[in-house]
Formats: C-alpha cells, structure tokens, sequence
C-alpha cells in the first residue's frame, strides 16, 4: 500500500538563518527521550552563559498531538494529526521546508475524561535503519520509508484485540531493538507484549496477556540479559528480548483513576518506577541460580509520577510530582531520600531532557526552565518563553538550538 505525496504547506519562514547554526550531520534523535530512551543529550554542551532570550528560525504549522520530533542527516520527522487524518511530515531542518508529507485516515475520538488531551497521536515514532516507525492512536504500528516516505507495511491487532488501544488511545512509544520493533498491543482488559520483524511487519513472538497501559518499554542489560522492560496494565515485567520468555515481574496495576503512564528510568542496575498517587519505588531485579526475584530496595510517597517520565543526572533522579498541584523534586537514586521539592501550582506536566550539570523542563504552558542539575535545591540557570499554546510533546535539543512541538505548531529556535 502507497499513499500519495501532498504539495508542501510552510506557515512561517525567517530568513537569514544559515544551516551551520546547528550540527545536524551528527545530530541523531531517533525517538522517545533519544538513542537510549533515557533523555540523556550526548551531542549538547552547555554554554558558559545561556542567553537571555532565543531566536526563532522558522515555524510550520503540523497538527496536534503529543509525539516528539525526530531528528537526522538534517531532516525533522513529525508525526501529527489534521482532522480525522495522521500526518507523517519529513521538513529540512535548516529551513522548515516540506520534503514530503504522508496521511494515514485514523478516525479516533478520546473517551469521556481524555477530551482535553485531544484525539491524538500520542505515541513518538521511532527511527532506525532508514525506517521510521509509528504507532496510531488506535493502536497499529507503520514502517514509512525515512527517504522517501513510502508505506511499507502497516500491522494492526485489531482482530486480536477488541479494540486495539487503551481508553484514551494508544501512547505507548514502539521500541527498537536490533531487527525487532517492539510495542505494547490491546487494550484496558487484554493485550500483550509483541515483537516484530522490523523489515517486514509480521510477528516474531508475544508474550502474556496483561492489557496495555500509557507507559512505554525499556531495552535494557540486567546481570547480562539484554531484556524488555514494560509497564503493562497489571505489573512491571521483564521480557527476554529474543526470546519473548517473561523472566521476572514486579506487580503495580492500574487501578480506577491511578493510570500507569510515566515510562521506568534504569539507573545501575535498578528500575526507578513512580505511578500516578503511588509514590516511587527503587526496584532491583535479581539472578540466582537461573530464577529471577525483583528486591525493593526502596520506597517513597512524598513524591509520585502521573503523566511525566524522570531523568537521571549523576546519582539523582529529577521529576515532577503531581502532588502540590505540580512540583519539581529531585531525589537520591540510591536510597530513595527526596533532597528537595519546587514550588506547586506549577503546572499539569513536564518533559524532561538531561545534559551535563544541567536539567531541561518544559512546562506545558510553553514554557522551558534550564536547572542545575544539584541536589541542593531548585536553582535555576535560564528560562524561555517557547510557545503560546500548550506543550505536551518532549522537546529535542539539537547543538545550538531546539525543536519546540505545541498545539499546532513546530518551531526551531536557536540560542544564537
């Protein structure tokens, strides 16, 4: 199946800005939170002083939506939705220019309570092996061509599963790991964990049969098993990334209005797992004699995680709690001690990216904070005004810039 190519639509272009502003050669950003779905920006040094206010290069109009950019060989993906359509946009990173634009009719309305967040997508796309991969609010995962756009196989468990997504629609992240492309299928009932060809679409293997949740998977080395980490409706599990065998499981199920959203953090051998008014746990998966055991070596409940995923800087774990009506905090990932907590009221979500020293937090309402990446208290270094609508998407921070994604809207801005 191939979908036609649309004319190119740019909304707002400034001139004069050169394409050596940013290294965009280098720059990779394939997915969820980067290389290693940890939020850590390996290519991004901090200036000795951060500007007092940013410079916009250009701005195109996209759709909604909560997916992150992805970045490479000085292309920008963005996966959005324009009416009952989801767009797949390929624009030049220098210029914002349309390279090429594929739809894909996706007729998803949320639920009663979901309203607010839209229809969608939810989900960030994946890049590898010149394939970029997504997943549809309704719940089915499409390879495209990075070059050229083209479809080249669309997988869809809606036969499997009554209906293919949560109650609010699929926002899992798929998964790349070596040739598979892994991704979470089913809904609040019944689903399952399910690896894929990523060449040609069809079923490697699937395990269990736990419904889906809004979190997305890990891969990740534990005692020397290179495994999946997931955070289904029921419990977090591990999954032999080959073979599908389930090794181990730590149960935290979604219950009434607690969602499993935020994805896990993996810091020196632990899973840092924080759900929506249930505090946050160390957890610690265990190998003796070929049986696996999961340890919790600590718990907390001054601070929760609802919708936001937490970084890693150092040995501490930055996050925001939707206690307090939305608070920062930072805590110590070895022994779960909270060393400080923001102010509340401070918004319904965060994004978080991690470079060194320093903390990038992007509010919903537009607005980006840079802090110091210290347990001694909040302390910050800059703040920007990004956008004036709301801004769920991550954010990706490029050498001397950013790509913003808010209602509408994709902008680049630069801090020359």
């Amino acid at each position: 199946m191939k979908l036609f190519l649309h004319a190119p639509r740019l909304v707002l272009f400034a001139v004069g800005f050169s394409c050596s502003l940013l290294s965009a050669n280098d720059v990779v950003w394939p997915g969820f939170l980067g290389p290693k779905r940890d939020g850590w920006v390996s290519h991004f040094q901090p200036p000795a002083a951060w500007p007092k206010s940013l410079s916009k290069v250009w701005q195109i109009e996209v759709g909604t939506g909560y997916g992150a950019s992805l970045v490479d060989n000085n292309r920008v993906y963005q996966h959005a939705r324009q009416g009952m359509d989801e767009v797949l946009r390929c624009v030049d990173l220098a210029t914002g220019k349309e390279i090429w634009k594929q739809t894909h009719a996706v007729p998803f309305k949320a639920s009663s309570g979901g309203e607010r967040h839209g229809n969608g997508p939810k989900s960030t796309p994946i890049l590898a092996d010149g394939r970029i991969f997504t997943m549809s609010s309704l719940g089915d995962i499409s390879a495209w061509d990075a070059e050229t756009g083209e479809l080249l196989w669309r997988s869809d468990y809606g036969k499997r599963f009554s209906q293919n997504h949560p109650n609010w629609g699929a926002s899992t992240s798929p998964v790349i790991d070596g040739d598979h492309v892994v991704a979470h299928f089913g809904n609040d009932d019944e689903g399952a964990l399910i690896a894929l060809d990523a060449k040609t679409g069809e079923e490697v293997w699937s395990q269990g049969n736990d419904g889906a949740a809004y979190s997305s998977p890990l891969v990740v080395e534990i005692h020397g098993v290179r495994q999946i980490v997931d955070w289904n409706h029921r419990a977090l599990v591990g999954v032999d990334s080959r073979s599908g065998e389930a090794l181990w499981e730590f149960p935290l199920p979604q219950f009434t209005s607690n969602q499993n959203m935020p994805t896990p953090t993996f810091h020196n051998g632990r899973i840092l797992l924080g759900g929506e008014n249930r505090g946050i746990y160390g957890l610690e998966p265990e190998l003796h004699e070929g049986k696996w055991a999961v340890k919790e070596r600590w718990f907390q409940k001054d601070v929760a995680l609802d919708m936001s995923t937490a970084v890693i800087n150092g040995n501490l774990l930055f996050g925001f709690s939707h206690y307090k009506a939305g608070q920062l905090f930072c805590l110590d990932t070895e022994t779960g001690e909270v060393l400080w907590r923001g102010p509340g009221r401070t918004g319904a979500n965060v994004a978080f990216l991690s470079i060194p020293d320093h903390v990038i937090a992007l509010f919903d309402g537009g607005r980006l904070q840079v802090i110091k990446a210290t347990g001694k208290g909040l302390e910050e270094v800059a703040s920007y005004r990004v956008a004036d609508s709301e801004t769920w998407a991550p954010p990706v921070l490029l050498d001397t810039g950013l790509l913003i994604k808010d209602q509408q809207s994709l902008t680049l801005w630069s801090f020359k």
